[in-house]
């Protein structure tokens, strides 16, 4: 099996750095490592090309979340499996890749992800994101665990991800001009085409943001704008109000657990996120100039 590689970049720093000597850890060949970069200024690039990275520059046509990651694979596009990094999400273990990539031995997965641990000191709100949203089991999922999963069947993230080949393709590839959610797209459309997706809980890399409140304010709008231009995500999946919910409720007992003297804080985080994701349900309701303030993807306004 032929597995390539592929990894936006934006001025990656120590993290970046990081991934790079975690790569030449990797029991898993590859057998390229595709480099898509924003224009960074602080040395990714050269870092990139030292381990003999393939570096594409994107010059002035900017980020796009699915288009820059379709743009790499449709460069290099000669593997039967492509996997899917973020700049600072750091391997866990020299296997990381290579339990990813098993999860192909199974002819019905069209695409997997890992499973993204806290940073080593993470704050508490870090840490619990985390370990709310990637449990320490497997999971197979199909169309037909929708009804008991909702629109958590779907739930992915190119973080960390890798996608078959023909699968991919035979759903037309990532989207162009997306928000975000490029990954959630993917999937949904695999799993609607018979597909199954895996979530591999023993490939495992460091990952997480300590996000402020009005980050989160920001995210979770995009996360509601994300949610309006797609619309049959609820209609095959649910909707997502009973697992914001639960979120809640978890987040709340988790972090009173250990330091209720955070607890203020998380009701504001809360907050945010909810009147994020309510204004963003809306966001055709506002002015260009408030949804442009009110997004975290900025670029995305143009």
């Amino acid at each position: 099996m032929k597995v390539n590689l592929y990894i936006p970049t934006l001025n990656g720093g120590k993290h970046f750095l990081e991934l790079l000597d975690r790569l030449e850890q990797q029991t898993l060949p590859l057998q390229r490592c595709v480099v898509i970069d924003s224009g960074s200024t602080d040395g990714t690039v050269a870092a990139a090309q030292a381990r003999g990275c393939e570096v594409i520059g994107l010059g002035s046509e900017g980020f796009d979340h699915g288009g820059t990651r379709q743009r790499a694979i449709d460069a290099y596009p000669d593997a039967d499996v492509y996997c899917l990094l973020t700049q600072d999400a750091i391997l866990a273990d020299e296997v990381a890749l290579a339990n990813l990539a098993q999860a192909f031995a199974n002819s019905e997965v069209g695409m997997a992800y890992g499973r993204q641990l806290p940073h080593p000191g993470a704050t508490l709100l870090e840490s619990h994101v985390r370990l709310f949203n990637y449990p320490p089991q497997n999971q197979l999922r199909a169309l037909t665990d929708a009804p008991t999963y909702g629109i958590k069947t779907i739930s992915c993230s190119n973080s960390f991800a890798a996608y078959r080949r023909e699968a991919l393709e035979q759903v037309g590839g990532f989207p162009r001009g997306t928000i975000m959610g490029e990954d959630v797209i993917v999937a949904g459309k695999l799993l609607l085409d018979g597909w199954k997706m895996a979530y591999v809980a023993d490939a495992c890399v460091y990952h997480s943001h300590d996000y402020a409140i009005r980050e989160e304010f920001e995210r979770y709008f995009d996360i509601g704008v994300f949610h309006a231009d797609n619309r049959w995500i609820f209609e095959a999946f649910g909707r997502a109000g009973g697992e914001g919910l639960r979120y809640a409720m978890s987040e709340i007992g988790y972090v009173g657990r250990r330091n209720p003297f955070l607890l203020p804080k998380v009701g504001c985080s809360l907050a945010a996120k909810w009147l994020g994701y309510k204004f963003g349900l809306s966001y055709r309701r506002l002015p260009l100039k408030l949804r442009k303030a009110c997004s975290m993807y900025k670029g995305y306004w143009k």
